[in-house]
């Protein structure tokens, strides 16, 4: 892998949302939220369940906006009420159960002035040249996303 590759198999974004960190924290964790903003500009979510406690799956399909249908999985590893949440996200499931894409995402939430930051920080655990596309979209995708967040929060506070 060159070393241009390795830059990219981590990501981290800040940013800081007019709203208390408990609101921020739940639209993570509350399915009813999360199915409003979760995947990038343009797509749905026509499947979105998540058991948000340590061990408890994560399963979300994305629906572009030509109606192609992205499976993801994971599990989550940590939470810690209104602070932090960790788990790891799965895509390209194969026929033998394998995925060619995990990352292992950690969300934390601070409190500031009565505003929240919130920083995402992805680890690529595993990816190959037939993901590079999703790979090399990761920023874009997890951006839109948490614009779709922001105007999510903007629109609930």
């Amino acid at each position: 892998m060159s070393a241009e590759n390795k830059l990219d198999r981590e990501l981290t974004l800040t940013r800081t949302f007019d709203a208390p960190h408990e609101m921020v924290f739940n639209a993570w964790i509350d399915v009813k939220h999360l199915v409003q903003w979760w995947a990038p500009k343009g797509f749905t979510n026509p499947v979105c369940e998540i058991d948000p406690q340590p061990g408890g799956n994560i399963n979300i399909v994305m629906r572009g906006p030509d109606g192609t249908d992205y499976p993801m999985g994971g599990t989550f590893k940590q939470i810690v009420k209104n602070e932090k949440i960790v788990f790891t996200s799965t895509a390209y499931k194969q026929e033998d159960g394998s995925n060619l894409l995990e990352n292992l995402n950690t969300v934390t939430f601070t409190e500031k002035d009565g505003k929240t930051e919130m920083t995402l920080h992805v680890q690529v655990l595993k990816t190959s040249d037939a993901v590079a596309d999703a790979h090399s979209g990761m920023k874009q995708g997890w951006n839109e996303s948490l614009d779709k967040l922001e105007g999510f929060i903007q629109s609930n506070n």
